[in-house]
């Protein structure tokens, strides 16, 4: 099974006084997110945020905006009048549909100097302009067996299952926890993307450690190994941008 394979270091990087992002797809800056989306996944940035920082208020549109954070607390503010804190174990999904503003950025303060990690993924909506929304569900309880989960699904099989929804009827996103020794066995799909959030896996030959990701395309199952323990994040797609 040939596998596309990109290596941490390949990812684009870009970086300021207080955050550091890399992002499996390039992001900041003047990029066509629909030309270098990847199924139906247009970003994929796993971001560091310095403590006391964040982003000001600022607008999305026609995005399903789902965030994962790895390490720290994450404070999220928006239009709609949700204002909470985002911690590992806790799923969000924001519909951007026509016109959400939010903030978000580390829930620390300077003098505590604890680092946030966080992984933001887009996806693109089914239709244009739908109304805004928010949603967030702890699935920590979900992922202590060290199984794949799925926890954001826009697919009709999960139309009761999955802990968010997303308004796109072609994607989902499964997580595993999986510690030391344990396999697990990735879903067929038209478009796929696997994400080592920490730790490494063995697939098909291949060790992928932090930061690396797998691209495929038209795959059977995969089956993967951790020999040492590793989080991983995979989306199974089934369409790709029109």
């Amino acid at each position: 099974m040939p596998l596309n394979i990109i290596r941490a270091a390949e990812r684009h990087h870009w970086r300021n006084e207080w955050l550091e992002s890399w992002q499996s797809f390039p992001a900041t800056g003047n990029f066509d997110l629909a030309a270098n989306a990847h199924g139906v996944l247009l970003v994929h940035n796993d971001d560091r945020v310095d403590a006391g920082e964040g982003l000001d208020r600022h607008q999305h549109r026609d995005a399903e905006i789902v965030t994962w954070v790895l390490d720290g607390a994450l404070r999220h503010r928006d239009s709609t009048g949700n204002n909470g804190i985002l911690k590992p174990g806790v799923v969000q999904r924001m519909t951007a549909g026509r016109g959400i503003a939010h903030s978000e950025g580390n829930a620390t303060g300077r003098l505590d100097g604890t680092d946030l990690r966080v992984v933001q993924m887009w996806v693109a909506p089914d239709e244009a302009g739908l109304e805004p929304g928010y949603t967030e569900a702890d699935v920590t309880d979900a992922l202590a067996n060290g199984e794949l989960v799925v926890v954001v699904s826009g697919l009709s099989r999960h139309a009761t299952t999955a802990p968010v929804t997303i308004n796109n009827s072609a994607a989902a996103l499964h997580v595993a926890r999986m510690p030391a020794g344990k396999t697990v066995t990735l879903p067929a799909a038209p478009y796929g993307h696997l994400y080592v959030a920490r730790g490494s896996v063995d697939v098909d030959g291949h060790t992928l450690g932090e930061g690396d990701a797998v691209r495929t395309r038209r795959a059977g199952e995969i089956s993967l190994n951790s020999p040492g323990g590793a989080e991983i994040l995979f989306w199974e797609m089934h369409a790709g941008i029109a």
